[in-house]
């Protein structure tokens, strides 16, 4: 990978994208083997500058870098300079005065970390912001899709919830049409983009339009802390009929996987027999995410041949 900084899948190639679920997919057939020290990143160092609440992210950045021999230094908002007043670009020629490597950065406002890669030299991995992309989650998706029906092409994905303010709807639909993919999309009116349909999404009337022969169906979480009051009625109307249930799943295909980029919230939008049950890939995509992640890591930051 030639690029200093992986900042969104619109801006990643095909071929990039393959390049990353590759070393990604060597990577986690290590993991598996319990394999979690690694001189790939020996010497380098890593910081989480993270502004907004994580729990699976953060912790998978910090294990990927770790695992590979880094030094990994965590800030958050609410500990740093930033309390006093620092602006991004200051906490950003900051941290390069003290020789990182690599900045992985969560910010509520879209295009922060495009400003932060204009600013440093270290490389910079956006870790989701605002309601813009979420980079790495589409990615460990699609390696966890990947792996378990060997290609993307050609697969129908199902993306059904608050696709308004996902970055990771919109990520997953970068990358996977860049990859073959067909995605589907279904959202009550009020959560669903105006011509997100000319970016490449097929937009669906119903669960079951969205859902019929699909190989994937991914639920995503209502984001209440982004919305204004008043996009559905109540969480039980929404599980009623917008989330994914039994009788909804029966319209994919046998053994679809079921997938969710965490946090789930139970019995709205999927049922727990969904999220427990045997096509459920939703532990399997943590798991992708540290490999998927240590790939991107690794492919910034190697020395070039």
């Amino acid at each position: 990978m030639k690029r200093k900084d992986i900042l969104g899948l619109y801006d990643l190639s095909a071929e990039e994208i393959d390049e990353i679920l590759s070393v990604g997919d060597s990577m986690k057939k290590l993991l598996r083997q319990n394999i979690k020290k690694l001189p790939h990143l020996q010497g380098k160092s890593v910081t989480t500058l993270f502004y907004e609440n994580s729990t699976r992210t953060r912790c998978s950045f910090e294990l990927a870098a770790k695992y590979m021999g880094a030094h990994v230094v965590n800030i958050t908002a609410a500990s740093s300079s930033v309390q006093k007043g620092e602006t991004l670009v200051d906490t950003g020629k900051t941290l390069d005065a003290m020789r990182n490597d690599v900045i992985v950065i969560r910010h509520p406002m879209g295009g922060a970390p495009q400003l932060l890669a204009k600013t440093v030299k270290a490389h910079v991995v956006n870790a989701g912001d605002g309601m813009n992309e979420h980079p790495s989650q589409a990615l460990l998706d699609m390696l966890t899709m990947r792996e378990c029906f060997g290609k993307i092409k050609g697969l129908k994905v199902a993306i059904m919830g608050d696709i308004a303010h996902s970055r990771v709807a919109k990520s997953n639909l970068y990358g996977l049409k860049k990859l073959g993919a067909e995605v589907r999309f279904f959202a009550p009116r009020t959560l669903m983009p105006a011509e997100i349909d000319r970016m490449g999404a097929i937009v669906c009337k119903s669960r079951e339009e969205a859902v019929e022969g699909a190989d994937v169906v991914m639920g995503l979480r209502i984001q209440l802390e982004r919305q204004h009051a008043g996009n559905f009625p109540s969480l039980g109307e929404y599980a009623k009929f917008y989330g994914v249930n039994e009788g909804v799943l029966k319209y994919a295909k046998q053994g679809a996987l079921v997938m969710h980029p965490g946090p789930v919230n139970r019995g709205v939008e999927l049922t727990s027999s969904l999220i427990d049950g045997d096509t459920s890939r939703i532990e399997e995509q943590v798991l992708s995410g540290i490999a998927v992640r240590m790939a991107m890591l690794f492919l910034l930051t190697k020395e070039e041949v």
